[in-house]
């Protein structure tokens, strides 16, 4: 399958947010896409977790995107999570091995920022370096501060690799939002984008037709 890591800035940006918004758009152009979530941490009763999103957004069972032991009712990062609830700890390599095979394109949606503890040995960018995605799309906020933790991502990331920089909650009326989001494409030289139609074009290619 095809993939595409969703990764952010820090937490609480929106991945899922976009990452569901997304993948309806996907499926609307005729594309096979889907979501998946490696693993996930969450307030305990929460009646709709990231993956219950994703699930109906690509219509499919919970289970598929995201394994029942990889969901952790705990508010902590993942391996954090695991330990609290006395769970066996899992590497970077158990979550690859676990996602559900996507017939096109898979939106692999990660916890937390880009460099936030994923697995007893690693965070996303371990994850994306594992999955080798066709693309990433690095989800952030359009106000202020974001330049900073933009370019700190993509330093990480490295500048070989597709990332394209989804910048949340954009005003185009708003002054500081639309002079972010023409530093980081004219500055930067990075690919921005601010609606999820837009993204959605740009990712179709990637999984080809068959929704």
């Amino acid at each position: 399958m095809s993939t595409v890591v969703v990764t952010a800035t820090g937490t609480e940006v929106g991945k899922t947010w976009v990452t569901v918004a997304v993948l309806r758009r996907l499926r609307t152009l005729g594309v096979a896409a889907h979501g998946r979530k490696p693993v996930q941490s969450f307030t305990p009763g929460d009646p709709t977790t990231d993956a219950d999103e994703l699930a109906a957004a690509g219509d499919e069972a919970v289970d598929r995107v995201c394994p029942p032991h990889r969901r952790l009712p705990i508010a902590m990062a993942p391996p954090m999570a695991a330990d609290a609830l006395g769970l066996p700890g899992f590497t970077i390599a158990d979550l690859v091995a676990e996602l559900a095979p996507a017939p096109g394109l898979a939106l692999v949606e990660s916890a937390g920022g880009l460099r936030s503890p994923l697995a007893d040995d690693g965070d996303t960018l371990d994850l994306i370096a594992a999955l080798d995605p066709e693309a990433v799309v690095l989800v952030a906020d359009a106000g202020l501060g974001t330049i900073n933790l933009v370019r700190l991502c993509c330093d990480a990331l490295g500048r070989e690799r597709t990332v394209i920089v989804f910048l949340n909650r954009f005003d185009p009326a708003d002054a500081l939002h639309a002079r972010n989001r023409d530093w980081l494409v004219t500055r930067e030289g990075l690919g921005v984008v601010t609606d999820p139609e837009a993204l959605a074009r740009r990712l179709a290619a990637l999984g080809g037709p068959g929704a």
